[in-house]
């Protein structure tokens, strides 16, 4: 889709694409739970709606279904009210009991809500939790939303950052039994992370030169080489080459105090080299305002922190923040990018 430059300035509500998530998860009642309040944006679930009809008249609860119209500029969502985009699934759903012949489903929905990002008809992608050990049960080589993401769009580099009021956390690794993580960490691929973890620090939320914490890979940073030696052949040599290039990076540092108030108050992220010593520290801090923000897309997307939750489907026992930060800090990262949209073609 085309944008103007009046389109920009003009724009006052975003149009968000909400995926199903796990059909038989936790994602269709927090979605009828949030779907009580009003927004500032216009959410548009991407799914089967009569999931949502069924779990909303299981909890008794009131939710007016309407079809997005595209042809119409986006308007904040009322209390009550939700509109939608269907992709029908494949099987009834029953809460709670995970069925690998709605993966397909699950897969097509991400798709489509990928398609209308791409065509502009959707502002951003907020996504609620899959379950990948069913998705790959089903036949389909599934790692995570981050990985079929940057698939789907044919992206060079995508980095996992996590964010909350506390902290920023980006992963050099994602996906990867730990034994693995050692060989994927080389100067090459670490230094990408690095670049598309600046771009995207400097694009989507307007730091003009971040201030970047690298943690090391073995304990201590490796203890000057008693404890490994990936500090000093591989990490520390990549920072070196791109502190040359302007970048403004620390480390390689121990991990185990990386995270302590008066560090991450001297930077603006901390890059961890894998899953857990970055996702334990920030989902510690505040689990349940925790934001999964993908960067190097050429879309925004935000996702939950947590996981489909199967004990509490349909119940209204879940705990709808981490949804909400998603939905919010996909706003404001529609905000930031086309405001410097709007900036760059006034400029022309």
């Amino acid at each position: 889709m085309s944008i103007s430059v009046d389109d920009v300035e003009n724009k006052t509500v975003w149009r968000l694409a909400i995926t199903c998530g796990e059909p038989a998860g936790i994602g269709p009642d927090l979605l009828i739970a949030i779907a009580q309040q009003a927004h500032s944006a216009e959410l548009v679930y991407i799914g089967d709606p009569e999931i949502l009809r069924q779990r909303a008249a299981h909890h008794n609860l009131s939710l007016q279904l309407q079809p997005v119209n595209f042809q119409q500029v986006a308007v904040a969502s009322q209390p009550g009210q939700l509109k939608y985009y269907a992709v029908d699934s494949i099987i009834p759903v029953i809460p709670g009991q995970l069925d690998a012949a709605n993966s397909a489903y699950v897969l097509a929905v991400l798709r489509t809500a990928c398609e209308l990002c791409a065509s502009g008809d959707m502002d951003a992608m907020v996504t609620p939790p899959v379950h990948k050990g069913v998705i790959n049960a089903a036949g389909f080589a599934f790692s995570g939303h981050t990985e079929f993401l940057q698939q789907y769009f044919q992206s060079p580099q995508v980095v996992m950052l996590m964010v909350n009021a506390q902290m920023k956390v980006a992963l050099a690794t994602t996906h990867l039994p730990l034994s693995q993580v050692p060989a994927a960490i080389t100067q090459h691929s670490l230094a990408q992370v690095i670049t598309t973890l600046r771009q995207g620090l400097q694009q989507q939320f307007g730091i003009t030169h971040p201030r970047i914490r690298v943690c090391g890979l073995n304990p201590h940073a490796g203890e000057q080489g008693h404890l490994g030696r990936e500090e000093i052949e591989v990490i520390a040599p990549c920072l070196e080459q791109l502190r040359q290039k302007g970048f403004l990076l620390e480390g390689p540092v121990a991990a185990d105090t990386a995270f302590l108030p008066h560090q991450l108050a001297q930077c603006d992220v901390v890059l961890a080299m894998y899953h857990d010593q970055g996702l334990a520290a920030i989902k510690f801090a505040d689990f349940a305002q925790t934001v999964n923000i993908t960067l190097g897309l050429p879309i925004v997307r935000t996702s939950v922190d947590h996981g489909t939750a199967l004990e509490l489907a349909g119940t209204l026992g879940g705990d709808t923040r981490s949804l909400l930060s998603a939905i919010r800090w996909a706003e404001q990262l529609c905000a930031q990018r086309y405001e410097q949209l709007y900036e760059q073609r006034r400029e022309k």
